[in-house]
């Protein structure tokens, strides 16, 4: 029941429901708050009313503080999410309270991104804003509609298509076996060869410990891959012949590097090399190609790879159409 009373002349209007909130505002004329009162008490009989009080008290930025405290911390890549939330936390659209950040300001952020970086990359922030505001929602009941939902997304681009020769690879191991001189570079190029052999991301190379490879049976288990699921990779002869060239870290991991720090070696490797255009993860498509020639059953080849999705195999495999022509005849 709405109450609606004359304090200095201002009308205030109070809207009192059983298991509803008192929902409260002040109108300078008393036809606007009978209009107010009534529209709202029939979105609560429609069970339509949003309570949006809350978001008009918090701060988007105030909600990616809370983010950083209570999830970024039992995240596996918790130290680059809280970079990049550190980051959002410093531009304009962490200004904005939850209750008029709209699909525009989004828009707006999307389009902003989209002049320095890919549609792919774009699209992933978008993915990390909508997942943070809908963590809000169910977690801290903010009655918004996510904005995120309702605008377009930028169109996905194809996968890399980059195929990289055997002639560059060698020259980029070679360029690692010869720069001599830190605790980093004696295990760079070893880290490389492994990869071509296993078709291991990088994450899994570097959290791969020495009590996980079994060399009586040729299995290396990853305990936690990026699907969150743990899975057994075969280990190949040369893949045993790298690891027992290996000297023991005593952090017990087999390559004791840290993510970045190979991925910015191989990249200073690949310039110096004057090769261009290629990236670290370019070692898996090259890997995932070669078992390829292997391995005809695509069910044994995902086992191997942890691709849940065939689809997403597709992308990191390169069959040339010249090698199918045996098989039709």
């Amino acid at each position: 029941m709405a109450t609606i009373s004359s304090r200095k002349n201002k009308w205030h209007v109070r809207i009192r429901r059983i298991g509803q909130p008192t929902i409260a505002k002040t109108f300078l004329m008393k036809q606007d708050a009978e209009k107010w009162a009534r529209s709202i008490e029939i979105e609560i009989d429609r069970k339509t009313y949003i309570n949006n009080n809350l978001a008009k008290k918090t701060q988007f930025k105030d909600i990616l503080q809370q983010y950083l405290k209570d999830v970024i911390p039992h995240m596996r890549s918790s130290r680059d999410a809280a970079i990049r939330l550190k980051k959002l936390m410093r531009h304009p659209l962490a200004k904005y309270n939850m209750a008029e950040l709209s699909p525009k300001h989004i828009a707006d952020y999307r389009d902003e991104r989209l002049k320095v970086n890919k549609p792919n990359t774009v699209i992933r922030e978008l993915a990390v804003l909508s997942s943070i505001i809908n963590h809000a929602r169910r977690e801290w009941s903010l009655n918004i509609i996510n904005p995120v939902s309702m605008i377009k997304k930028p169109p996905s681009a194809e996968g890399r298509n980059r195929i990289i020769s055997d002639e560059e690879i060698n020259k980029i191991i070679y360029i690692l076996k010869n720069t001599r001189g830190t605790f980093h570079n004696n295990y760079m190029a070893l880290l490389v060869e492994f990869a071509l052999e296993t078709a291991m991301r990088r994450g899994e190379l570097t959290s791969l410990r020495w009590e996980h490879v079994n060399f009586k049976t040729r299995v290396a288990y990853l305990a936690l891959t990026k699907n969150g699921t743990s899975r057994y990779v075969p280990l190949s002869i040369k893949a045993i012949f790298i690891l027992n060239n290996l000297s023991r870290s005593i952090d017990g991991r087999v390559f004791p590097l840290k993510n970045n720090s190979v991925s910015l070696s191989f990249l200073r490797a690949s310039r110096k090399a004057n090769i261009p255009d290629i990236h670290f993860h370019d070692l898996r498509h090259i890997a995932l190609t070669r078992l390829c020639s292997k391995i005809s059953n695509v069910l044994e080849l995902a086992a191997i790879s942890g691709h849940k999705q065939l689809k997403m195999l597709q992308r990191y495999t390169h069959i040339k159409a010249e090698n199918l022509v045996s098989k039709l005849d």
